[in-house]
């Protein structure tokens, strides 16, 4: 029995109901049904009678929530006297980063020194799954994840999505719309991380091209950010795609960059963090995530 799973139990048991739970905790609705699950499994007792409707307490359900109550609040105490002596001291926390967050990077950093002033928050770049394995080890507090991944050992907390545009010549004949139509790309050579570095980019990408009704041809692949824009600039015909955020800070001579639609892919950012119960700095470092969030709409 871990202490996630009776934080879960108990949120679900207030509201009755799995969505407005999930919506408390800050996670997927699957994460919260698949620890109860578990918590059941666990227990040799059904916690809670669900219908499509209704959620309702069983009577084992009942009988484990004021233990529950207990141990949570015991849990709280003890934290609550650990974080007293973390704030005596000045602690970094080390975040992992993920490339073309633009202005969200600087909203955290923002946000994270109104909330944690005595803290300090280090960067970490480095591969995806390199960052993922220092979450897990502790080396890094968390990291900043572009587009879900599965069997991580780790708790993601959804946050913004980003629109994807795309990049192609300005001296294009598409370049001079306001918009581009995916399927309007069809036969001009895609540049694009492969899938082995990046399977959340590669496969939202081909997706949409498939969606729009045509195979994606597949050029050379994306090497740098300024390598690949002076290729599309001044070499022959082709297109890539980067966020939103960080096509607002590329303004390149030669390069146009124009909003996708029909349909308008858009990747999903997630706080990639252990399930253990966060410290003050961590529980800091997740509301300015927060709040970067609640200002994107």
């Amino acid at each position: 029995m871990e202490i996630r799973q009776l934080r879960y139990f108990l949120t679900v048991a207030e509201e009755l109901h799995f969505g407005r739970a999930a919506d408390r905790l800050h996670i997927v609705q699957s994460a919260v049904s698949q620890q109860v699950r578990r918590l059941e499994h666990e227990l040799g007792a059904e916690l809670f009678d669900r219908t499509t409707r209704t959620v309702a307490l069983t009577e084992a359900g009942r009988q484990l929530l004021p233990h529950a109550r207990d141990v949570l609040a015991a849990e709280a105490r003890a934290r609550a006297a650990i974080d007293r002596l973390r704030t005596e001291r000045a602690v970094t926390l080390r975040l992992g980063t993920s490339s073309g967050l633009g202005t969200r990077l600087e909203g955290i950093l923002a946000a994270f020194a109104r909330l944690a002033p005595d803290a300090q928050l280090e960067l970490v770049t480095a591969a995806t799954d390199t960052r993922l394995k220092e979450v897990r080890s502790g080396e890094l507090a968390a990291t900043l994840l572009r587009g879900e991944r599965e069997d991580t050992g780790l708790e993601l907390l959804p946050l913004w999505q980003d629109p994807l545009m795309v990049a192609l010549p300005a001296r294009h004949d598409l370049a001079a719309r306001d918009g581009i139509d995916m399927a309007d790309l069809a036969g001009l050579p895609l540049r694009l991380t492969p899938q082995t570095r990046n399977p959340a980019l590669f496969d939202l990408v081909t997706r949409s091209c498939r969606a729009a009704g045509f195979e994606p041809v597949l050029g050379p692949e994306f090497t740098t950010v300024q390598d690949t824009l002076a290729t599309i600039a001044y070499g022959k015909p082709s297109w890539t795609v980067f966020y939103a955020p960080h096509a607002d800070q590329l303004p390149v001579p030669g390069v146009a960059f124009r909003p996708l639609r029909n349909p308008a892919p858009a990747m999903r950012t997630y706080l990639a963090v252990r399930p253990d119960p966060p410290g003050a700095g961590l529980r800091a470092l997740i509301e300015a995530c927060h709040a970067v969030y609640e200002q994107s709409h």
